[in-house]
């Protein structure tokens, strides 16, 4: 009876507090770190327009890995191009593009196993597009699973600045 009591307490507990969100350690798509050739730029209403990922030089027919461990959820053609995203355990889900995929929907993949080759398609000399999101609408910038943090120089003197124009592409 104690035994049983204690179970349901700890049940109860565990609901109430509920579960800690798993960590997932990413790494580079691209097998190590890459130059950005177009930065993340995400629209300021969700149906407006923006860059929702980030495009990393990466050579036409190049491997393409999984940034972490997670489920293949996407793995096949979308508006002329290929597309593979993963689901990983932290609720995030990764995509990438353009990709001929090696993998299948379904399928459990690790951080750093191939998924496929990079095509040609969404630059000139080739790049990766990778992005990354909670939920539907919740894009981030995915050199953030990197550990990577953009880094503003504010002028010294407290004036402030117009952080929309520091943030404009060059």
């Amino acid at each position: 009876m104690l035994v049983s009591m204690f179970a349901a307490l700890a049940l109860a507990l565990a609901l109430l507090l509920g579960s800690p969100t798993p960590v997932v350690d990413y790494h580079w798509p691209t097998g190590g770190p890459a130059a950005v050739l177009r930065a993340f730029s995400p629209p300021e209403v969700p149906w407006g327009s923006g860059h929702r990922g980030v495009d990393l030089q990466l050579a036409e027919g190049s491997v393409v890995v999984a940034a972490g461990d997670g489920t293949v959820v996407y793995a096949a053609r979308l508006a002329g191009r290929g597309v593979v995203s993963i689901e990983h355990a932290d609720g995030l889900r990764t995509t990438y593009e353009p990709v001929e995929a090696s993998v299948r929907r379904g399928e459990h993949v690790r951080r750093g196993d191939p998924i496929g080759v990079l095509a040609a398609g969404h630059c000139e000399g080739g790049c990766l597009h990778l992005g990354a999101r909670r939920g539907p609408d919740s894009y981030i910038d995915p050199l953030s699973l990197f550990g990577i943090k953009r880094v503003r120089l504010l002028p010294l003197d407290g004036s402030r600045v117009d952080l929309r124009l520091a943030d404009a592409p060059v």
